[in-house]
């Protein structure tokens, strides 16, 4: 208290004395997953209204990131992953401002790893961990702090619901299976992100805390693998009867027009001419105009017997008739 009192003071003084404005204090970089926040204090000043303005050297000339801010933190998070970064910042009162204060950052090694994301299912005797690597701020979704590096492995603890001893182990795997725990037993686990070429180790996640079952209980990948099983067993039972429904048809009619079962003869000579075929069901012989046709008369006798009997029942008689005869 006494020391930030002197150091006002001493502000004062200069201020007072020369004119200026007193630069930031305690300048650092805070990053986390690559979201590089440059942070500072602001000095002990009288007077109100102090500003600040970051930035950072490109191509060997200084570009403005935040200008005139009120804020005490600047994002720096657009910078590039790699390679070495030097920032600044200062103070500034009306046309007054303070001395730059740099600050050299490198994004690759000096970013904090995050802690993962961590999937615990609890099974016969064992927990069955699923980890998820720290996504990198204001990237896509898919894109995580381990498509950065080169090496890239997980520390893992567990212990006893209650007890202070932990097991560590070290998986360079997204999936986990921690085995021959203790039944109907509450374990809690905790996970943090680790680079072997590095030896950088990340910050370590919440606990999660799960119960192991006994071994009569039926693991949830066991009831999926069965029904799918069973789906598929029905699927091919669907096929089997779809094929032999048409290997029966396909039976049937090759036997309907096998050799042994052919059509008759007649038949076969009348469909062998077009010209008939052709007029079978839509048409009807049409007769020739320039036939020739001769008259035809009957003349019927009528015998003595027909006369003599003229009401017997049992004679014929032929009537007279006309009719034509074509020649």
């Amino acid at each position: 208290m006494a020391r930030n009192r002197w150091s006002w003071l001493g502000s004062c003084l200069l201020v007072s004395a020369l004119g200026m404005v007193p630069p930031p204090e305690n300048v650092r970089m805070n990053s986390v997953n690559f979201q590089n926040i440059l942070q500072w204090e602001s000095p002990a000043f009288p007077k109100a209204g102090l500003t600040f303005t970051a930035q950072y050297l490109s191509y060997k000339k200084f570009q403005d990131m935040c200008t005139s801010t009120a804020l005490t933190e600047c994002d720096f998070s657009s910078l590039s992953k790699y390679g070495d970064h030097t920032l600044r910042v200062r103070a500034e009162l009306a046309e007054e401002h303070s001395d730059w204060v740099n600050v050299t950052f490198s994004p690759v090694d000096d970013t904090i790893i995050g802690p993962p994301g961590m999937q615990v299912e609890a099974l016969a005797n064992s927990l069955h961990i699923r980890f998820l690597a720290p996504k990198i701020e204001k990237e896509h979704e898919t894109w995580t702090m381990k498509n950065i590096y080169n090496s890239w492995a997980y520390n893992v603890q567990y212990w006893k619901n209650g007890s202070d001893e932990k097991i560590l182990v070290t998986c360079q795997y997204d999936f986990e299976v921690l085995r021959n725990l203790e039944p109907w037993t509450t374990y809690c686990v905790q996970v943090q992100g680790f680079l072997p070429d590095r030896n950088k180790t990340g910050e370590w996640s919440e606990p999660v805390c799960e119960q192991t079952v006994n071994d009569e209980t039926a693991p949830s990948w066991i009831v999926v693998a069965i029904i799918l099983t069973a789906s598929v067993c029905v699927a091919c039972l669907l096929l089997l009867g779809c094929f032999a429904l048409m290997w029966c048809i396909y039976k049937k009619t090759k036997y309907a027009f096998a050799h042994g079962n052919k059509l008759p003869q007649h038949l076969k000579e009348f469909l062998g001419h077009p010209h008939h075929s052709r007029l079978l069901f839509f048409s009807f012989p049409l007769s020739d105009e320039n036939d020739v046709f001769d008259k035809l008369s009957v003349v019927t006798e009528v015998s003595e017997s027909s006369k003599q009997n003229p009401g017997d029942s049992c004679s014929l008689r032929t009537p007279a008739g006309q009719g034509l005869l074509s020649s």
